[in-house]
């Protein structure tokens, strides 16, 4: 395998593979330190997740919460940024590999998250349409899009309901927030732009496989999230399992099904298998064994942080939650360890604080919690905005949603109603 184009320094080399929440703040506390900074990702950009629902259902662009690595670091030389996907780590020559070539490191920190889990259902896995990636969100966009467009001509009722009907599996932020999304589309752009279709035959339905929504947050707050979706007309269903999907029906675990041409899959997520490190086998999620200094067990200069580890903390056998503020604050740990090993220090062990959960359903209702205190509404909502737009990366990309999202608020209006290439025939409603 051909060798990366790295510089050569006397500094020691930290080679971050991810350039989500963990690994970009890793990268930015280590631009004006001693050692040369080798990001790696599959793609040139950051992308904002906790916003991809909102591409998804119309509301921003794609640009708007993707940032380029290279405009990022553009003035930082020691920082280096190679496009490519991780394939094995060969801890025993510190080198990693990956599709586009390899690179020695000092230290390496993986950090490359998570990815849909269909659970072996071969079908969904083929069919729907998760919530993961840029690509992904364009996918549900296209397809809701361009089902509208052939709902306006369909000549039979059974085919109307395929193309209109849309399920969203999973009860979590995610599948809650593009839920309300939908949900007001349907309201309100839906009659304005397609008067040919009623949208009382459009129907949203929310699944969940447990008894309750939004399962990291208080039963309170779950019980008036559910009013929230069910006043805005989308039909939950708790304790319905989903089985399978074929012939645009989506096939629940008691025998019944809904035709629907629109399943988007947002329950639960895992990790890819990294070679030469070895993921765990007991740990349901396959996340990475780590101690509390972030390092991969049996490694010393191997770390894994953010979505892809599990830290041994007698405390939280599950995982820290997988939470953009929780990777954001192991970034910031182990650039702090590492620049403290560079100056003769100890390194300090990371300590998870919980930075409280915040989920939306909509124009005006969303749900904050920390710890005790809660808060819901017009309110919640604002704490939701100011949040986002506080983590979002450049002062373009800040004015650019926020300006979207006072048009969308007064206007009632989602500014980016595209359909974007011809999409996935497999996918679309026939």
């Amino acid at each position: 395998m051909k060798t990366l184009n790295i510089p050569q320094t006397e500094q020691k080399r930290v080679v971050v593979v991810g350039g989500g929440f963990a690994g970009l703040t890793l990268v930015q506390k280590l631009r004006k330190s001693n050692y040369q900074v080798v990001l790696v990702d599959q793609n040139n950009f950051h992308l904002f997740k906790p916003l991809l629902y909102q591409v998804a259902s119309a509301g921003l662009d794609e640009s708007d919460i993707a940032f380029p690595f290279r405009r990022v670091f553009q003035t930082r030389r020691n920082v280096n940024f190679r496009l490519g996907r991780m394939l094995r780590v060969k801890p025993e020559e510190n080198l990693l590999e990956t599709s586009t070539g390899s690179v020695t490191y000092d230290y390496l920190v993986i950090a490359t998250g998570c990815v849909p889990n269909f659970f072996g259902m071969d079908h969904i896995e083929q069919r729907s349409w998760p919530m993961s990636d840029i690509g992904d969100a364009l996918r549900i966009r296209n397809s809701v899009l361009r089902n509208l467009e052939k709902a306006v001509i369909a000549t039979s009722e059974e085919e109307r309901n395929a193309l209109l009907n849309i399920v969203i599996v999973g009860g979590g932020a995610s599948g809650v927030e593009i839920a309300g999304a939908l949900a007001e589309m349907r309201s309100y752009i839906v009659p304005r732009d397609y008067p040919g279709v009623n949208i009382s035959s459009m129907h949203i339905y929310l699944v969940e496989g447990r008894d309750k929504l939004l399962a990291t947050m208080s039963p309170e707050t779950s019980s008036d999230c559910l009013k929230v979706l069910e006043k805005k007309g989308v039909n939950v269903m708790l304790n319905t399992a989903v089985k399978d999907y074929q012939d645009n029906r989506v096939i629940f675990g008691d025998g019944t099904s809904i035709l629907s041409g629109n399943l988007i899959w947002t329950s639960g997520v895992k990790s890819e298998a990294v070679e030469g490190i070895g993921n765990s086998e007991t740990e349901r999620r396959g996340r990475i064994l780590t101690d509390r200094y972030n390092r991969v067990q049996g490694f010393d200069n191997i770390f894994a942080i953010g979505d892809i580890a599990i830290t041994d903390d007698p405390q939280y056998p599950a995982g820290y939650p997988q939470l953009a503020r929780v990777a954001i604050s192991q970034g910031e740990r182990i650039a702090a360890n590492l620049i403290a090993v560079s100056k003769g220090k100890p390194m300090e062990p990371y300590e998870y604080r919980s930075i409280g959960v915040l989920a939306t359903v909509g124009r005006n209702r969303a749900f904050a919690e920390w710890g005790k205190f809660r808060i819901k509404g017009f309110m919640a909502w604002l704490a939701w905005c100011f949040v986002h737009i506080l983590f979002l990366l450049g002062v373009q990309n800040k004015i650019k949603v926020f300006s979207g999202w006072v048009w969308n608020y007064f206007g009632k209006d989602l500014p980016v109603r595209l359909i974007i290439g011809c999409g996935v025939p497999c996918k679309d409603a026939k």
